[in-house]
């Protein structure tokens, strides 16, 4: 039963990503983040999927991870460090209880992505990002980058990952 409520969930996020982050696809010309200089990457919604996850605590939301084909190749292989040109993105949204799924389970069991949060994005480039262990990272709200407060926050963030080479997100074929 886990493991149905799980693909229902994992299946309402990615139909959510058209639905709620329309808006934002393809602003390759849009604003840079501080501090890494990345835009929002023209297409990113049609990047594979990696995978789903739930996060509780101060987050408390759901995230769907994509990947571009270099970091989606790098991952099927198992190649650590990552190789410049892949790109990770992570799509985070506020869960909401699905009144329509509750009613077919009789009770409330259900939850699929509300109302977005923000978009994150790591870009592999060795040279350019050789500070942050060769990761550039941006956050974005609306459309908007975050401010450089938020992204000096990133590198530190992943440093216990990084005999992952800095990213949390495992795939899941």
């Amino acid at each position: 039963m886990r493991r149905i409520v799980f693909v229902q969930v994992a299946v309402a996020v990615l139909a959510s990503v058209a639905a709620y982050m329309g808006p934002v696809s393809g602003q390759a010309d849009g604003e840079a983040t501080p501090i890494y200089g990345i835009k929002i990457p023209a297409g990113y919604r049609d990047w594979r999927l990696i995978s789903v996850a739930h996060e509780e605590g101060n987050l408390n939301d759901l995230r769907a991870q994509l990947g571009n084909d270099v970091a989606i190749k790098a991952y099927r292989e198992g190649k650590l460090p990552f190789p410049d040109g892949a790109i990770i993105a992570a799509l985070h949204w506020h869960y909401v209880s699905s009144e329509e799924n509750n009613k077919v389970f009789g009770r409330a069991q259900s939850f699929i992505a509300g109302s977005p949060k923000n978009i994150q994005f790591m870009v592999k480039d060795s040279k350019k990002y050789a500070a942050t262990a060769g990761w550039g990272f941006a956050d974005f709200t609306d459309g908007k980058p975050a401010d450089e407060a938020v992204h000096k926050t990133c590198y530190p963030c992943h440093e216990p990952a990084k005999a992952r080479d800095f990213v949390f997100t495992r795939y899941s074929p």
